[in-house]
């Protein structure tokens, strides 16, 4: 009988890197998020019920070299000088553990950390609210004051994490990430 596998905590990271080469650009902006040295594997955007979300630096304990890595991921690459991009995955959590939450990858050239981050916030609600079946207006449903979502009376956190950077003045790759790690 095959077990279900089931992520009980997931992480926030980003990074930057610049390089002549492209890749190896995207290398250290691996490097920069502390997950260079395992092997990611994308999925689609559920965040467990029951899942902890836990500070980056407890997350990067739990992992080591060669290991298979789930992840959100999302990353973003440019050679103009002084170009600004970015890559954001956004987090929305229901109140209600029992259910499960969602995340959302958005890049971008242009927007700053802080537009970036609560575009990809907005999505991940959006979906959740969408996926859910609930009623969802982003313009009605966010109290500014509390700093969090109501979706049909149901109280959603959300968060972000962003890099973006103005890509090297000199025109080396220049690449940003951020991701949701699953452990």
């Amino acid at each position: 009988m095959a077990y279900p596998i089931v992520p009980s905590r997931i992480f926030l990271t980003k990074g930057v890197g610049k390089h002549k080469e492209k890749l190896q650009s995207f290398e250290l902006s691996l490097r920069s998020a502390g997950i260079a040295q395992c092997n990611l594997v994308g999925v689609s955007s559920i965040f467990p019920p029951s899942c902890n979300l836990i500070k980056r630096e407890e997350g990067l304990q739990y992992i080591q070299a060669g290991q298979i890595l789930f992840s959100v991921f999302c990353s973003n690459s440019t050679d103009e000088p002084n170009r600004l991009i970015a890559a954001s995955v956004g987090l929305a959590i229901p109140q209600d553990r029992t259910m499960y939450g969602y995340l959302s990858e958005h890049t971008s050239f242009g927007q700053t950390s802080e537009k970036a981050g609560d575009y990809a916030e907005d999505l991940a609600a959006t979906m959740l609210a969408t996926t859910l079946g609930m009623q969802f207006n982003v313009d009605d449903s966010y109290d500014e004051k509390k700093e969090q979502w109501r979706i049909s009376g149901k109280i959603v956190k959300t968060t972000n994490v962003t890099q973006s950077i103005e890509g090297d003045k000199n025109g080396l790759w220049t690449t940003v990430v951020a991701a949701a790690v699953f452990i």
